[in-house]
């Protein structure tokens, strides 16, 4: 009897013991530290990857921790620590799916030159790598033979990027994401309506005047006028690695096929990545006859529409003499 109570008391010491052990945050690191689970990696194998970075004592302590949670499914990943915990906690993050990554957010408008110095921040790849992958229209190629470059196709979105990503998967992702929203808006000519849809979506700050700006773009282009289409120029001179800040006289000249001050038309493909209302908007045009527009002065963003050129220059010279005021 009395051998049973000692054993009874050694094994609630036990417990006792690796309670207190487990319950007791530890770090083992100086800064923060990454650890990746590959599909497939056994519960002992994590525990061995876990210790080897100093989140946990030892590969037996976090056994231990998971044999209370056995049903809990551990999810493969790559996860970062940076701060002390207990091995139930880890295993908790683990259940969880608590994996690393960086929050890329696309705005709509954006061009390929403003997602590659964005992505190109966290340092997973360069910028000048992922304008490489943008270059290649081969994702998107069934889609629009006729595609230059991805641009126009980067859909805008918020993306997940591990430390693992790589430009060409990222521009998989967003490409397959700009196929879902294509085949919501139900559209067919997909070259054309993507062109104007940016350069609506680089032109219009207020949703409710997008319609109103593709009935520019369609009405010059029926009558053959030039675009006249600021951001096409600009984005010419992004190509040709010319870009100042500003429109110079220099831009206007520019022989691209891009400015449409020089060429009419559409330019050769998409001048950025637009979103659903954009596109709805060039799906579905106001029915007006207007042909000009400009900014108003009061920095709204609207613009003052017009029909007839004397119109219109009345309009811009009212936008620069509050300008200079």
């Amino acid at each position: 009897m009395r051998r049973l109570r000692w054993v009874a008391l050694g094994v609630l010491l036990l417990a006792v013991g690796a309670t207190w052990r487990l319950g007791r945050p530890y770090r083992g690191f100086d800064e923060a530290v990454f650890v990746d689970l590959p599909h497939g990696t056994s519960t002992f194998a994590i525990g061995q990857r876990l210790a080897a970075a100093g989140v946990v004592r030892s590969p037996w302590d976090f056994l231990a921790a998971r044999l209370w949670t056995p049903a809990r499914v551990l999810q493969a990943g790559e996860y970062r620590f940076d701060r002390p915990a207990t091995v139930s906690e880890v295993v908790q993050r683990l259940a969880c799916g608590d994996i690393f990554y960086y929050s890329l957010t696309v705005p709509e408008g954006w061009n390929m030159y403003d997602i590659a110095e964005s992505a190109g921040q966290f340092g997973v790849f360069s910028a000048d790598q992922f304008l490489q992958a943008a270059r290649d229209p081969s994702p998107i190629r069934d889609l629009d033979p006729e595609a230059p470059s991805l641009e126009g196709y980067l859909f805008p979105e918020t993306y997940r990027l591990t430390r693992h990503a790589t430009p060409r998967e990222l521009c998989r992702e967003m490409t397959d994401r700009f196929r879902e929203g294509w085949r919501k808006a139900g559209a067919a000519n997909v070259h054309q309506t993507v062109i104007l849809a940016s350069m609506v979506e680089r032109e219009g700050k207020l949703p409710e005047e997008r319609p109103l700006i593709a009935a520019v773009f369609f009405n010059r282009l029926r009558m053959g006028m030039p675009l006249d289409s600021d951001p096409t120029t600009i984005y010419a001179a992004m190509l040709d690695g010319r870009w100042r800040g500003a429109i110079h006289r220099s831009d206007l000249d520019s022989g691209s096929l891009y400015n449409t001050y020089r060429h009419a038309g559409l330019p050769p493909g998409p001048i950025a990545n637009p979103g659903l209302e954009s596109i709805r908007a060039v799906l579905h045009p106001a029915a007006s006859p207007v042909l000009y527009f400009v900014a108003l002065p009061d920095g709204s963003g609207g613009h003052q529409f017009s029909v007839s050129l004397a119109d219109h220059q009345i309009a811009v010279e009212r936008y620069r003499r509050a300008g200079r005021q």
